[in-house]
């Protein structure tokens, strides 16, 4: 679904007969306001924003969106562009700003860019939270040892770390390999990257405990 938000009947009629011609399907908006009231939560494959707009105009819907965890991607159209206020959409994560009139093919390009976007965007997402749930899964004192072992330390400096035997570490560490689902210590390292772990940080889950060894 690719949602239209503009307040001009032109500008919403000639987006939508291109984009159905197209092969999409679409909904529209005359307000900012009138498109947060119809949202229910799905989020539109792109949405197309008119950016001059009664009331909330479509640099402050962005914000809005963003602020509600609505992750759909933006495509700005506007009569009267200037490179500021280009430059504050596209850091604010807009897929395109384009000036109307706008050329058919420019749109749908920026339509299936966004749409390709969003895609990978979701994949992402559903990626760290496959991640998070991984490591939710594991042990404390795997939780530990994964953190040690991202920061490039061997086993018997863990089991030192940690005050245990060298060979719990190796039992917690393959453990927490299989549950992590990583096959080597790169993989491994990848997937503490992804979910924020330095490789000078502590456990991913809490913090680590204090050595039961003080180094002398």
């Amino acid at each position: 679904m690719i949602q239209i938000v503009d307040d001009n009947a032109a500008t919403r009629t000639a987006v939508e007969r291109l984009l159905r011609t197209a092969g999409y399907r679409t909904q529209t908006f005359r307000s900012a306001a009138e498109f947060l009231e119809a949202q229910s939560g799905a989020t539109a494959e792109a949405v197309v924003l008119d950016v001059a707009m009664p009331g909330m105009n479509g640099l402050e819907l962005q914000k809005t969106l963003a602020l509600a965890g609505n992750s759909a991607p933006i495509i700005f159209l506007t009569c009267h562009a200037t490179i500021p206020m280009s430059v504050e959409a596209m850091k604010a994560g807009a897929v395109d700003f384009l000036t109307k009139p706008v050329e058919k093919n420019e749109l749908l390009k920026a339509v299936k860019t966004a749409i390709e976007r969003g895609v990978r965007e979701r994949e992402a997402r559903a990626e760290q939270r496959k991640l998070k749930d991984l490591a939710a899964g594991l042990t404390p004192r795997e939780q530990d040892v994964f953190g040690l072992v991202v920061r490039g330390m061997m086993n018997k400096h863990i089991a030192a770390e940690l005050g245990t035997g060298t060979q719990n570490i190796k039992i917690h560490r393959r453990n927490m390999m299989l549950k992590m689902q990583a096959e080597s210590l790169a993989e491994l390292v990848i997937k503490a990257g992804r979910l924020g772990m330095s490789g000078q940080g502590a456990s991913v889950m809490r913090p680590r405990p204090e050595s039961r060894m003080q180094a002398q």
